[in-house]
């Protein structure tokens, strides 16, 4: 090969090796920042950009996605002088490449040291209790404290989670006899409350079932003086009715004798008018009767009675008859 012919293709090498050099792709999602002359003079966006040769020169290429930050554990010592280990996790962004690169070193370190002195601030407030129960309050402190001091370096802090608080063995100890202790208390407590709601609870079965048992005795008296006073009137009601029928009774046989007797004394004038002789043989047996019933009352009435009658009246003998007997 002709040394002349190379030579006159090295300026178009040197060309070509110099103009793909200035030619800088930018992806999506990162930031490029050039300096020319050791000036910073613009920041290149996503895309194609042309740098000059041997003058422009990129100095940093960050992306501009969300990180993740993990602190490491670090001894604290809480407000009741207890020491714990406490690490985090803190999730933060650049925002602005250029501050991000020239208003502080070493960005990471210089945020790992801040988020573990601002972790320390807040913990060294706070009893041993409240760092275990206020944990959200505590993230929140520190994403607050933590956004506001790095906003100059050009990064935004958007979460920060405490991840373990560990005491030390000692305290971890105490800690859980402690726990036994306060569980002992709890049960103990359980046992006495559930006791006592035991005893109400047979105190208020004994109550209710005397209640209940007088209940029952009152209304059974209730019920028996009802029933009492039901069959005192079914028995009155009874006896009234047992009268009236009675009356009844004997009202009808008075009727139905009154009835006979003057039927009788219908049929005897009848056939006595009827049959005269009869009535001559009637006067006779009834002379005879009245003979006989003269002598029995005589005999029975005290001296000195005096008999009234009239002869032809067979009633009125019978009339004297019972009076005399009355008398005596």
């Amino acid at each position: 090969m002709n040394p002349l012919a190379f030579l006159a293709y090295l300026p178009l090498a040197l060309a070509a090796v110099i103009g793909v050099s200035s030619v800088r792709i930018t992806r999506q999602g990162r930031s490029v920042l050039v300096e020319r002359l050791g000036t910073y003079t613009r920041t290149l966006e996503p895309g194609i950009t042309l740098l000059a040769p041997f003058v422009d020169t990129p100095v940093s290429d960050q992306s501009l996605k969300e990180r993740v930050l993990d602190v490491p554990p670090q001894g604290c010592i809480t407000k009741d002088n207890v020491k714990i280990s406490v690490d985090a996790v803190v999730y933060w962004q650049i925002i602005d490449h250029y501050k991000s690169h020239y208003a502080v070193a070493d960005l990471r370190s210089a945020l790992v040291n801040l988020v573990l002195t601002q972790i320390r601030s807040e913990v060294g407030r706070m009893d041993l209790d409240e760092t275990f129960s206020a944990r959200q309050e505590v993230n929140e402190h520190l994403l607050r404290e933590l956004d506001g001091a790095t906003d100059p370096w050009g990064i935004k802090v958007t979460r920060v989670e405490l991840r373990d608080i560990l005491p030390s063995a000692g305290v971890a100890a105490a800690m859980e006899k402690q726990m036994t202790a306060e569980r002992n208390k709890r049960a103990t407590v359980l046992n006495s409350e559930a006791e006592k709601e035991s005893a109400i609870n047979v105190a208020r079965g004994r109550a209710e079932a005397l209640v209940l048992d007088a209940e029952a005795k009152a209304r059974n008296v209730v019920l028996d003086a009802e029933a009492r006073a039901q069959e005192q009137k079914l028995l009155a009601e009874a006896q009234g009715q047992a009268t009236v029928i009675d009356a009844e009774a004997r009202a009808q046989e008075q009727k139905l004798l009154a009835e006979a007797q003057a039927e009788a004394t219908a049929r005897l004038a009848a056939v006595l008018q009827e049959h005269p002789p009869a009535a001559e043989v009637l006067r006779l047996q009834t002379a005879k009767d009245w003979m006989t019933a003269v002598e029995a009352g005589l005999a029975d009435s005290k001296a000195g009675s005096v008999l009234m009658l009239d002869p032809q009246s067979p009633a009125s003998l019978l009339a004297a008859l019972k009076s005399l007997q009355q008398k005596s």
